[in-house]
């Protein structure tokens, strides 16, 4: 298991993890070339790598390899970097001992402080029977007064990083860790406008995190902010 920490800045209306271009992209190029690195090392056995694709729950997954614990907001929370991490895997047919991955740690917890149940702004982590704002920003056709009600509170056109801002674990010396990872702090975009996603090709478009339901539901949740705004 392996993770890749993406933290630069919060977003001003949408989550971190979309500020930058699609991860899946940095993911792919780094596994490809993990894969070919193993395979020159063990030339006999096969190696594939994933990252939010995986067979296995990457989360449980994680914390059995020790890399972090997992967060009363489902979220998996690494030692260094907290939960603004993706996380990669790498399966092989070679037997664990043969490469030092054979130690299995017990899976823990975090610090049950609450805080995130008490930023969740739709109480989904209070109650399952509300919707999760990320998830709700992310469903297609036409939502409900209710949902639309969520939407101009939070102000977010896609995803939601509450529970994380609150979290404390995510905090070193009161500071969020920012990555070192360059891909993160290139091509960044923190406040999206239906002038911003005008601007956009459908090649530039698909390299965004936010491309994989398509323009029209991102474009409606703008649009909604944008004439609440105006009203």
């Amino acid at each position: 298991m392996l993770l890749f920490p993406y933290f630069v800045r919060e977003g001003k209306n949408l989550s971190c993890y979309a500020t930058s271009e699609d991860y899946h992209l940095f993911a792919g190029q780094f596994g490809a070339e993990l894969e070919t690195f193993l395979l020159g090392l063990y030339p006999s056995s096969e190696f594939r790598f994933f990252c939010d694709n995986s067979p296995l729950d990457e989360r449980h997954a994680a914390t059995l390899a020790g890399l972090g614990v997992m967060g009363d907001n489902g979220l998996f929370i690494s030692h260094t970097y907290g939960s603004f991490v993706f996380i990669g895997a790498v399966l092989s047919t070679l037997p664990a001992q043969a490469w030092g991955c054979d130690s299995v740690s017990s899976v823990k917890g975090c610090l049950h402080c609450g805080e995130c149940r008490r930023a969740c702004p739709t109480g989904y982590l209070r109650d399952r029977e509300q919707p999760c704002l990320s998830a709700l920003t992310q469903k297609k056709g036409t939502l409900t007064e209710q949902e639309l009600a969520y939407l101009k509170k939070s102000g977010s056109v896609w995803g939601c990083d509450a529970c994380q801002m609150a979290c404390p674990l995510n905090r070193k010396e009161g500071k969020i860790p920012q990555t070192p990872i360059d891909f993160f702090h290139k091509s960044r975009v923190e406040h999206i406008t239906s002038a911003y996603l005008d601007t956009l090709d459908d090649a530039s478009f698909s390299r965004r995190a936010f491309a994989w339901r398509g323009k029209n539901t991102i474009l409606r949740n703008v649009l909604y902010l944008e004439e609440d705004h105006k009203s």
